[in-house]
């Protein structure tokens, strides 16, 4: 089982329990989902920059990733309705909570300069969202065999009712969140 999972089992939800006095275990929030998405605006032109990226956030997240389509056609970008446009992952269970071991502990620190997350990137809904601006950061990455270096966003999705109790379960997690 993933350390993170019996980490949340043993100290995060009775932590948590005990900080909001909530009547019920099912009250207490958890992870639910981690959603990885890759915007690949030029997957029109070239059709392996979109193969490589799949590549790519599927040697990082362990799991197949899917390719996303154009909901609308925008004539200024020269992208019509479902033409391929993305990569995204959405990543639940023991894959989740193992790559959310592997971003805080061992990618985010390898950023230059780098002064924690923003802690206030939270939606309102106890939804939490992370931008990278290149995929190199990830261990698994070789260097060499990167054509071009892309950025991801990274959405934690939580079953916190409010932006408090989702900044305390990821905080409890080891997210780096700037002072």
């Amino acid at each position: 089982m993933a350390r993170m999972k019996d980490l949340y089992k043993a100290e995060i939800a009775p932590a948590l329990m005990k900080k909001f006095n909530y009547k019920s275990v099912m009250q207490i929030p958890k992870l639910d989902k981690i959603v990885v998405n890759v915007g690949v605006g030029d997957a029109k032109d070239n059709s392996k920059a979109l193969d490589a990226v799949l590549n790519d956030l599927a040697i990082i997240t362990g799991q197949k990733a899917i390719a996303t389509t154009a909901k609308k056609s925008v004539a200024n970008f020269k992208i019509r309705q479902g033409m391929k446009i993305g990569a995204k992952v959405t990543l639940r269970g023991d894959r989740m909570y193992e790559f959310m071991d592997r971003l805080f502990n061992f990618a985010l620190p390898k950023v230059r300069d780098f002064k924690g997350i923003n802690p206030n990137a939270f939606d309102g809904r106890g939804n939490y969202a992370l931008g990278l601006k290149e995929q190199l950061i990830f261990p698994e990455i070789e260097y060499d065999k990167v054509e071009k270096i892309r950025g991801m966003d990274i959405c934690f999705v939580t079953t916190a009712n409010t932006d408090e109790e989702a900044r305390e379960l990821l905080t409890m997690f080891g997210a780096p969140f700037a002072k």
